[in-house]
């Protein structure tokens, strides 16, 4: 069974080790790579949508958490506090309280709404030993986070667009969802805020998802409002949510957060939390077990590996990566042993191109390429096959020739 763990050594992509502790990997080269790749590309999207990024810091004083719910429906998953001076500070569950804070940093007016607040942005989750496991459930959480403050007339369109934007990147990364689920309330007295508040809040959601499959999945609501989850499945057939989308009538009334209307009266705007691709630790254990470790050429570590036949090709492949790496790609040479042994090494780490450069090529200057696929390319101008790679990069495609 393919096992995001196992490749995960294998490539080279993370490691965990017992003097960091259970559930903090730590991201090597070629995964950092690849997630720099997607982060880029998911931040980019999102300034596109017309969202505004910030940094908060990932830890708060115990009366944030006090204040927006999570000490009180949250804390058996939150880490002890430290305390510094006369103060308790703790790593934060979530980031909604300190975008909450964003908000209202200052006055804001309906003319600015909705505002799109967005980071890629540390949380921490006591979990348990015995639940950890590679990437998919880590204590050290790296979320695409975003809260979205909205007028109620708003919220319809804008949870709309969310799910378009989480289409948009699933496409690009090669998500292939496995359902949409309506996360309600269920019995029990976990839950905040009245039942009108938590009506409006479904029927919203209800009205974004029509013509929509979808399953409802009663209990799973956060504790402070329904949300729409989009699930996938690992190779072992286990589900989990990589997008949702979360309405909060909550937040802004514990915040006390408000606008003024085109009357100039003091409003309270409705909260939208939304994640396009979820954290990048369990995104990355999906990616790896999909593509089997073979990523589109976009994200892949290493874009292109090239390989001179003999020494007397070094000075030609050293102005060959040069010219690569001035034009975005990731690109190593490898020169030691064998050609047939490195061109075996290449296809074991899934590299998408592969540039050979003999005598030949070098007089000429030129490459022949070979694809992850197996299909070999006639020897060409070495900045003809920049431009190729370089063009399948731009269009973030899964395909390794360019379209047409």
């Amino acid at each position: 069974m393919i096992d995001h763990r196992k490749l995960g050594r294998e490539l080279d992509l993370f490691v965990s080790d017992p003097l960091v502790g259970a559930g903090l990997p730590i991201w090597l080269p070629a995964g950092a790579a690849a997630r720099h790749a997607v982060e880029e590309y998911v931040r980019e999207l999102e300034r596109r949508a017309g969202y505004q990024h910030v940094y908060s810091p990932p830890l708060g004083r115990r009366e944030l958490f006090a204040l927006s719910g999570h000490l009180g429906h949250f804390a058996d998953e939150m880490f002890p506090p430290m305390r510094l001076g006369g103060d308790e500070l703790l790593l934060r569950p979530a980031l909604c309280p300190h975008h909450a804070l964003v908000y209202r940093a200052r006055g804001r007016s309906y003319r600015e709404l909705p505002l799109r607040v967005g980071e890629l942005g540390g949380m921490y989750r006591a979990e348990r030993s015995g639940v950890l496991g590679g990437l998919a459930r880590v204590r050290a959480i790296s979320l695409n986070d975003a809260h979205n403050f909205c007028t109620l007339e708003q919220v319809g369109e804008e949870v709309r667009e969310i799910l378009r934007l989480i289409r948009q990147a699933h496409a690009a990364l090669g998500v292939r969802p496995a359902g949409f689920r309506l996360s309600l309330r269920g019995p029990g007295a976990r839950y905040v805020g009245d039942d009108a508040s938590w009506a409006r809040a479904e029927e919203l959601l209800r009205s974004a998802l029509d013509g929509v499959d979808h399953v409802a999945a009663p209990g799973e609501a956060a504790f402070y409002g329904p949300k729409i989850d989009i699930q996938v499945v690992d190779a072992a057939g286990r589900e989990s949510t990589i997008s949702t989308v979360q309405i909060d009538f909550d937040k802004p009334e514990k915040f006390d957060l408000s606008y003024t209307d085109a009357a100039g009266a003091r409003q309270r705007p409705v909260l939208v939390h939304r994640s396009l691709v979820g954290s990048m630790e369990r995104l990355f254990a999906y990616l790896i077990e999909a593509h089997e470790g073979a990523f589109p050429p976009w994200y892949a570590p290493v874009q292109l590996l090239l390989l001179p036949v003999d020494a007397g090709q070094a000075d030609a492949v050293d102005r060959l990566a040069r010219r690569a790496v001035d034009a975005g790609l990731r690109v190593e040479v490898d020169a030691g042993g064998s050609l047939g042994a490195r061109v075996r090494d290449a296809a074991r780490r899934r590299v998408p191109y592969v540039g050979v450069v003999g005598a030949r090529e070098a007089a000429d200057d030129a490459v022949a390429l070979r694809l992850r696929d197996g299909r070999s390319l006639d020897p060409m101008p070495a900045a003809d096959a920049v431009r190729l790679i370089g063009a399948v990069v731009a269009a973030r495609s899964a395909e390794l020739l360019p379209a047409g």
